[in-house]
This record gives C-alpha cells, sequence and structure tokens, in this order.
C-alpha cells in the first residue's frame, strides 16, 4: 500500500476519533448572595458547558408556573408515552401508557433524576419535547439567562445543549424566590414510588448544614455538576460546580466554596443562631423547615452561664455538633440559645466554638454530665457580667 494512502488512512481515523470523542467537561464555579444577587466567588463563569440534569430545574421551573396558573394541580395526571418510557437511566421505569401525577412527577425528577418522566411533562407542556425545549429556552432569556439553549427537558447529551455557571445560579435564584411556595421540593431527601424509595442525589442536604436543594447533575461530556443552597441565619448562598471530577470531588469542593462564601457575606457570622427551643421540633420535615419564619425580637438578659461542646475550622461542624447536643439534652437546654462564636487570630478566624449560652449554673452542669455520657465533649462557661443576647420571638 503507497505511503499516501497508509497516511491519509491514519489521518481519517484521527479525524473520526477527534469529531466522535465525547466533550471534555469544563471546570467552572460561582458562588451568588441571593438576597443581593451579589457574586462572591466566580471561575470560568460565563463559559458555555453542558448542563446535563441540572435542565431539569428549568422543567420545573415551568411545571411550577402551571400549578400557579391553575391549568395544573398536584394531581394532574401526566400520561406517558412509548418515547417517554424509552429514555436512558436514569429512569423511573414507567410503561407505555401508565400515568403519574405532577407532584409525583416534581418528586421523581427532584430526587430520582427521571429522563422518563420529564419527556413526559416535556410532551403534556409542549406536544413535543421539541416544542417544549424552545419554551424552556425562551423563558430562560426572559429570566436573564443570555447563554443558556435547551433542547430537551432531561438534560441528556446533545451538542446544543449548553448553559454557564452564572445561568444555573440565576434560575436558582429565581426559583427560590418566585417559586417559593414550591421551592421546598428541592429539600426532599426520598421519594417513595411503586414500591421502590428513590435518594436524593443531592448528599449536601445531609454533609451540608444549612442545605435546602437544589439538583445534581452528570453526562460524561459535562462531569458531575451541582446547583446547590446553603441558608444559615437571614444568609443564602447558591453556588454552582460543574465539571466535577466525581460526586465526592464535587460536593467536598462546594462545601468549601461555602465556608468561603459565608464568611465573605458576614466576616463575623451570625453568633445567635436561634432559641434552642425553636431548633427543637425542626426534623426532617422539609416543608415545615421551609415555612418556618423567625423574627428578632428584643435584647433579653438570660442566665449567666453557657457549655461549648466543641471547637472547628469550620462553621458548618459546630453548628452540626451544637444542634447534635440540644436534641441530646433538650430539656435541660431548652432556656438557652446556640451561638457559634468564632475565635480570630490576626484578623482571620482560627476556630468556630460551638455554644449554648445563656443558662443556670445548675443547668450547665447537668448538661455537660449528660452530653459527656453520650461522648459529646462539653465545658461549663460562666459569662461576662454584662452578657446580653438577642433572642428571637
Amino acid at each position: 500500500m503507497p505511503l499516501r494512502v497508509v497516511a491519509a488512512t491514519l489521518l481519517a481515523l484521527v479525524l473520526i476519533i477527534v469529531f466522535n470523542a465525547p466533550a471534555s467537561a469544563r471546570y467552572a464555579a460561582l458562588v451568588m448572595d441571593t438576597a443581593t444577587g451579589k457574586v462572591l466567588h466566580a471561575v470560568n463563569a460565563d463559559t458555555r458547558n453542558y448542563p446535563a440534569s441540572l435542565t431539569k430545574m428549568m422543567t420545573l421551573f415551568l411545571m411550577f408556573e402551571e400549578l400557579e396558573s391553575g391549568r395544573w394541580t398536584l394531581k394532574t395526571p401526566i400520561k406517558i408515552s412509548a418515547r417517554a418510557a424509552r429514555q436512558p437511566a436514569s429512569r423511573l421505569g414507567l410503561k407505555r401508557g401508565q400515568t403519574i401525577t405532577v407532584e409525583q412527577a416534581v418528586l421523581a425528577m427532584v430526587t430520582k433524576s427521571a429522563n422518563d418522566v420529564a419527556a413526559a411533562v416535556a410532551e403534556a407542556l409542549g406536544g413535543s419535547e421539541r416544542k417544549f425545549a424552545l419554551r424552556m429556552t425562551k423563558r430562560a432569556r426572559q429570566l436573564g439567562m443570555t447563554r443558556t439553549t435547551f433542547r430537551n427537558a432531561s438534560g441528556l447529551p446533545h451538542r446544543g445543549q449548553l448553559s454557564t455557571a452564572r445561568d444555573m445560579a440565576r434560575l436558582a435564584r429565581a426559583l427560590i424566590e418566585d417559586k417559593a411556595h414550591y421551592y421546598h421540593y428541592f429539600s426532599i431527601k426520598r421519594f417513595k414510588f411503586a414500591g421502590a424509595t428513590h435518594k436524593n442525589h443531592n448528599k449536601l442536604l445531609v454533609t451540608y448544614d444549612g442545605t435546602d436543594g437544589i439538583k445534581t447533575g452528570y453526562i460524561r461530556a459535562s462531569g458531575f455538576n451541582l446547583v446547590a443552597s446553603a441558608k444559615r441565619g437571614n444568609r443564602r448562598l447558591v453556588g454552582v460546580v460543574l465539571g466535577g471530577k466525581s460526586p465526592k470531588h464535587r460536593n467536598s469542593h462546594m462545601t468549601t466554596l461555602f465556608d468561603k462564601g459565608f464568611r465573605a457575606v458576614d466576616s463575623t457570622l451570625p453568633l445567635i443562631i436561634a432559641k434552642v427551643a425553636e431548633l427543637l421540633p425542626i426534623a426532617d420535615d422539609p416543608q415545615s423547615a421551609h415555612a418556618r419564619q423567625m423574627k428578632v425580637g428584643p435584647t433579653k438578659r438570660l442566665g449567666r452561664w453557657g457549655i461549648q461542646v466543641g471547637a472547628f475550622k469550620t462553621y458548618g461542624p459546630a453548628h452540626k455538633v451544637a444542634r447534635k447536643a440540644v436534641s441530646l439534652a433538650p430539656t435541660i437546654l431548652d432556656t438557652g440559645v446556640v451561638a457559634i462564636v468564632p475565635l480570630k487570630k490576626r484578623g482571620k478566624v482560627s476556630v468556630y466554638r460551638a455554644r449554648i449560652l445563656g443558662l443556670g449554673k445548675k443547668e450547665a452542669y447537668r448538661a455537660c454530665r449528660v452530653l459527656k455520657k453520650r461522648r459529646v465533649s462539653c465545658m461549663e462557661l460562666r459569662l461576662p457580667k454584662n452578657f446580653q443576647v438577642a433572642t428571637r420571638s
């Protein structure tokens, strides 16, 4: 075989490999203060990437608009077509002709990230998924998502389906603020359907204190994506990570970004988190946690004692262990207030001290005895004479 023919054949093979290989995921990240819209951290924020299942945030946004308009209710049935049933994983496993309610569809997309359900929703609202994608893109432009184009409702691979970290943050903020009545669905940790339990892919709901949503995404070309929201005190941040190397890497990186973000919005962080009594009813009910609104009341002089249950390098673990202490000794600690007290050295926070303050001396010593038996570190504290704390009414 002539050398030129061999060279041409090799070149053709190289071109085939290059043009058919999946696009490599490009890293991007952004952290936003939702109250102001201020961007606290951004890397490649306007670089277009494949959103993967983050796409379903827009599908859900349009579903919530249908509910607001009254055209749909949570019990409205959605029929599964043969095309929807053929969608690849992740899926709920629905068959042609089956129906699912709107509320079940919302939960299936939030937790399982079900592609068959997303396709069925698109067909129900747009007549076809292609038409629904055009509607998605139009709505994205109205929300200021200028660099986003949708081609399907699920986020399954498509070369033309692209978005950015900034646009995804804008969409998350719109869901939180404009669709507040439905946002609590993003906090659901598990969804039961047809005898199976589907856990939410967003593990930060369990591992990072204050997280209350919203969506993960993955296809080979995008890497591991995450849009998350976390709230502490009256501060809420939205974070976006695109192109993560693995779920663990993506989640760990988001945790780091959130820690830095909360320090940026308030270098001291809120000292008083809440009355202990207000923490006690908060369990795994996302609706009640989402609906609770606490107002700052007048300053009140409390007991002159408190306890410290640990000191940590970051805010999240400190808050978590303080709440754990409350749950282990509720009848003793129900008159106090939880406080995460930063200790600064050379202008920087070195540790965050987890405390329950405003107790009587007897309560402080009793609480430590109980907590130490439960293997929780505890130290009694005597507070300054002029100690006062703003409680919440």
